[in-house]
């Protein structure tokens, strides 16, 4: 992340390409890039552009959605949606975009580690839509959402849910107990760490599961526990 610096050209330059869509107003990429926390910020961050993007960004997935799974009702595509648009999936989409490297912050915003990093991750995530919805309309908008959603919402585990979720429910209802997920390890630099966790239940073999965040790492052990023991169909790599 940068501290307090504008982006130069050259890195307007590369985001640009990875976002698929040329700014009119430069300045409107500095500000969905700009933290609260960041000097002389008040006014001119995400925050607002965030609440915006939330919305664009759930109306193009759930069209996307309506028209790939045509046969699937309600439930179903709600339960992709969610899954879609949640902050591990928007912080994916920042980590694949590299965005951590042009975020402004504040020092105080540096030390946020695990979820709330996640989550100022995922917050710029929304913040891009909304810019590029505001700076070319809705179509502009959606094209970036396509190039980077589209293969995720066709993935044959979509409509799963919550694996963490799945899992305490079966372990309740199974054997009385609660799973217990324990860090094994972290490794990597800060801005790209490695989680391996392992999850645990009485009479079970423990699971792990490696991931960016302690979070999604926990959910990699979940399903393959989830898998392993029958409870969930295990999905081939090519899906």
């Amino acid at each position: 992340m940068s501290k307090g610096r504008l982006l130069s050209a050259e890195d307007r330059e590369r985001l640009e390409a990875a976002i698929g869509y040329t700014f009119v107003q430069k300045e409107r990429l500095d500000r969905a890039l700009t933290h609260s926390s960041a000097r002389n910020a008040k006014g001119s961050n995400y925050e607002r552009l965030e609440f915006l993007g939330d919305r664009v960004l759930g109306l193009c997935i759930a069209e996307l959605l309506f028209q790939t799974f045509r046969d699937a009702d309600e439930g179903e595509l709600s339960v992709r949606l969610n899954q879609l648009v949640s902050a591990e999936s928007c912080a994916v989409v920042a980590d694949d975009m590299a965005l951590h490297l042009f975020i402004r912050t504040g020092a105080d915003v540096k030390k946020l580690t695990g979820k709330h990093m996640m989550n100022v991750r995922a917050d710029v995530v929304e913040s891009l839509i909304a810019a590029v919805y505001i700076d070319g309309g809705l179509e502009a908008a959606r094209g970036f959402i396509l190039r980077h959603w589209s293969a995720r919402a066709t993935r044959a585990d979509g409509a799963r849910r919550d694996a963490k979720t799945e899992l305490q429910e079966w372990a309740h209802s199974k054997y009385g107990v609660t799973p217990n997920y324990r860090i094994d390890d972290r490794s990597g630099p800060d801005h790209d760490p490695r989680f391996t966790v392992t999850v645990e239940i009485k009479g079970v073999a423990p699971e792990t599961g490696m991931d960016r965040s302690k979070r999604a790492a926990e959910q990699v052990a979940a399903t393959k526990m989830l898998e392993r023991e029958g409870v969930w169909q295990k999905v081939s790599a090519g899906n």
